[in-house]
């Protein structure tokens, strides 16, 4: 399940009639995210018109092949990775009445989440990206703390399996 913050996100005018939500959307798969994010879809009808702005969190490069290519080789692969995966929710989210803007994230990703609010206003922050065991993911607002992941949660996941197949 992805993780869900809320931040206050409608914006409003002086005469307080409702303008956009804004949602900024991380994600690092397309197929993951269509099976997160049509829950958080609102219903068409009676809903104000939202602008998703959807941040691509490419793989990172290892080592080993990073010392063989250059930056411009590199960043040539980000922009297909992100055409490809960008070509593949973008349609979903894509409703009359909405905006979508999409770009590649790069730096911390809480460092963009405050730019991408100080551009946008305040928006809901939800999580697309897909959860690998033994890696922590960088969180994306400051107000959470790092998902506890890695070796420890592998070890205290295994822990806790074990206790439930004992106590059976």
């Amino acid at each position: 399940m992805a993780a869900v913050w809320t931040v206050s996100y409608r914006i409003y005018l002086r005469d307080s009639t409702l303008v956009m939500d804004n949602v900024i959307v991380y994600l690092d798969e397309a197929a993951h995210a269509l099976t997160v994010l049509p829950s958080m879809l609102p219903a068409a009808q009676a809903r104000a018109p939202i602008r998703w702005i959807v941040v691509g969190c490419a793989p990172r490069v290892t080592h080993h092949v990073s010392k063989w290519v250059t930056h411009s080789a590199r960043q040539n692969w980000r922009d297909k990775w992100a055409d490809k995966v960008f070509s593949q929710l973008l349609p979903v989210l894509q409703v009359p009445g909405d905006e979508v803007v999409s770009q590649i994230a790069s730096g911390p990703l809480c460092d963009l989440t405050d730019a991408l609010m100080r551009q946008y206003g305040a928006a809901r922050v939800p999580d697309a990206r897909r959860p690998k065991l033994g890696n922590t993911r960088q969180p994306v607002l400051r107000q959470s703390a790092a998902q506890a992941q890695g070796l420890l949660a592998y070890a205290a996941m295994v822990a806790g399996s074990g206790m439930l197949l004992a106590a059976d």
